[in-house]
Formats: C-alpha cells, structure tokens, sequence
C-alpha cells in the first residue's frame, strides 16, 4: 500500500514533533553538561560527581532522534513512508512503555527531583500518543499501490512514471540476502547474552532488568536494558522475517534496528579504547574477547545495514529471494551501560556513578 498526500504531510508533522520531543531533552542535557563532550562521557559510563546536575537521556535517545528525522524525510519522498511511519511507531511504542511504570515507581524519587519526573510523564505520554496517531495515520491514508499518483505533491502532474515510483519498492535480491544475514546474526547475538546474564542474575534478579526496580537504578528517560535488548531482537528478527520473503517493511525496520546497533557499538568502542583493552585484548578472559568481538560487529552490522537499507529497492511481485537484515546484540553489567545487566549505585549526576543506559552488549563485571 502507498500514502495519501494528506496522510504523508501528517506523518512527516508527527514525526518531526517526536524528533522535537527528543531533541529537547537531549539539548537540556547538553545544557546541564556545559560541553557535548561531557554528555558523551555521561552516556559511555563517565562518572558525574554529587554535586553535578542531573542528566537524563542516554544513546538510545540519540539513535531515536536520528530515527525520527529520517523518518520524516521518508514520509515525504519514500515509497516506503507507510512502513518507514509504522517502523517508528513500533521502536517508540516498544522503548516508551516502560516509562509509564518507571517514573511514577516509589524509588524514583532518588533518581530525579520531582519537578524533572513530572515533565518526563507528560513527555512519555505525548510520545506515545503520537506513536498511535502514527498508526493512525498510516491505516486512514492507504491507497492501492499507484492509485492518485497525480495527487502525490512531489510527483510532476503527467508524469508517466509517477505510478511505478510510488509503488512500494522491496529491497533488491543481493541487499535482502546481505541484510537477513546481519540481521539474524546480531539477533541471535542479543538473545545468548540475554541467557548468559538471565544465568548469572537469576530469576528475580532479571527481571528487576527487564521492568526496572530500585536494585537495578535507571536514569529518567532510560528503557530497562533487557527490556531494550529483547525489544532490540524481536524488531531485528521481524526485519529479518521480512527480507526473507523480501517484504517491503524490511528496508525501514532494518533502518531502525541500524541506529541501534550503531549507538550500542559506538558506547561499546568507547569503553574499549578508554580502557585500552584493544592493547591486552590477547589477555583478557574468553567472554570479555567476545564482548568486544560484539561490539565490533554491532558497529560493522548496523553502518553496513544503514547502506543497505538506504540503498533503492525494486518494484514488483516478489520472487521467492531469501534475505536477511541485522539486529543487536544483547549484555549488561555493573558499572557500565549494558543489555540486561544490573547497575549497582545511584545513577551519575545523582551522586553515584553506575553509568549510562544499557546497549546492546556491555562489559563483564568488575571491569
């Protein structure tokens, strides 16, 4: 199905008001920081003294607002604005639920003043307000593939060509196969680190990682990191699901899952080059190798996956091409961001210093 101009422009508008949301909180942040570089080292694990003002987003919020603005590019341009607008709806919908629960728990009075709590609420519930209206929008305004192309406000009126370009494209046969690969390798990757801290946390200890409680301390606007890494595999294997049979929704959520592997692989390479591990990486146990090998990958796999979603797909019937697109991979541990994984102490800028918001691989205890 293609867009009507009208529900386009109101996608766009939506999506461009989720990257509005997001952004000024990112620049209160970088206002309480007083340098971009501060924040960075706030959502790497920097450790922010008692007396520093409290800071509340973390990386993923970076990747969402690189998201939503694509996405509102997308709406406009795209073939593919329906599932581009759907695909934003999901990420919002699937990272912003927990908020509802997290900001009005009893222990996130130790978090953040109540003042900062109140406006992240109402923040919270915008945004997933306009995430259904996105729903909305995409379910008023289908059309049959090609229909009403003469109304489209970016296509010539007469242009012979204007029906095919506003088809649905599907992503070419070499860049399915190439994106279910990664996709379905970084999900795998996500769901044995889930196992793997699942095994050393217990049973209560993750879940206290997949809702958030006051034995695993969040920042205001963070997602709970196995809450974010599971979230992370279902969309990464959706994707892959779909370049399989080479759907037209896979390009757009494989796009979504990039930026996530990117901001996680990003925070990962950070850790790494601080603590120089790359220098002893020969010493270092099997399972610390392994988490950087991920970070590593998820860096490769979503840059490679952005390209390839980028990339024009092709219109027309599907031909029975298998593909693939990637997904994150998924560890936690104190001390450090990370999928999973409790973080001990008071979140930085509180006093304390457990670090940033989870990706989808972190390192090993007592690092």
């Amino acid at each position: 199905m293609t867009l009507t101009r009208g529900a386009r422009i109101t996608g766009a508008a939506l999506c461009a008001l989720l990257a509005l949301i997001v952004g000024a909180w990112i620049a209160r942040d970088l206002s309480a920081a007083d340098e971009p570089l501060g924040l960075w080292r706030f959502w790497t694990g920097g450790v922010r003294g008692p007396d520093a003002a409290p800071l509340t987003t973390t990386v993923t919020d970076l990747a969402l607002l690189t998201v939503y603005a694509g996405a509102a590019v997308a709406a406009l341009r795209s073939s593919v604005a329906a599932a581009a607008l759907t695909a934003v709806a999901v990420i919002t919908l699937a990272l912003r639920l927990p908020s509802l629960w997290v900001l009005t728990a009893s222990w996130m009075d130790q978090q953040a003043t109540d003042s900062l709590r109140t406006r992240a609420l109402y923040s919270t519930f915008a945004v997933l307000g306009l995430a259904v209206a996105l729903i909305a929008a995409v379910l008023a305004g289908r059309r049959p593939p090609g229909a009403g192309a003469h109304e489209d406000p970016y296509v010539p009126r007469g242009d012979p060509g204007a029906a095919r370009r506003l088809t649905p494209a599907r992503p070419a046969r070499g860049a399915s196969v190439l994106a279910f690969l990664l996709l379905f390798a970084a999900a795998g990757v996500t769901v044995a680190w889930q196992i793997r801290w699942a095994y050393l946390s217990g049973a209560e200890g993750y879940a206290d990682l997949l809702t958030g409680s006051e034995r695993a301390p969040l920042r205001l606007l963070q997602t709970p990191s196995a809450w974010l890494a599971c979230a992370t595999a279902l969309l990464a294997l959706t994707a892959a699901g779909g370049a399989l049979n080479r759907a037209v929704f896979t390009r757009p959520f494989g796009a979504v899952v990039a930026a996530v592997l990117i901001a996680d692989g990003a925070v990962g390479l950070d850790f790494t080059v601080r603590r120089e591990l790359f220098r002893g990486f020969g010493e270092l146990r099997m399972e610390e190798q392994l988490l950087v090998a991920t970070w590593l990958f998820e860096l490769a796999a979503g840059a490679v996956l952005l390209v390839v979603s980028a990339r024009r797909g092709e219109s027309g019937p599907a031909d029975g091409v298998r593909g693939g697109y990637g997904a994150a991979g998924g560890t936690p541990q104190p001390g450090y961001s990370g999928y999973g994984r409790p973080q001990p102490g008071p979140p930085d800028g509180q006093g304390g210093g457990h670090g940033p918001p989870p990706p989808p691989s972190s390192p090993p205890p007592g690092w």
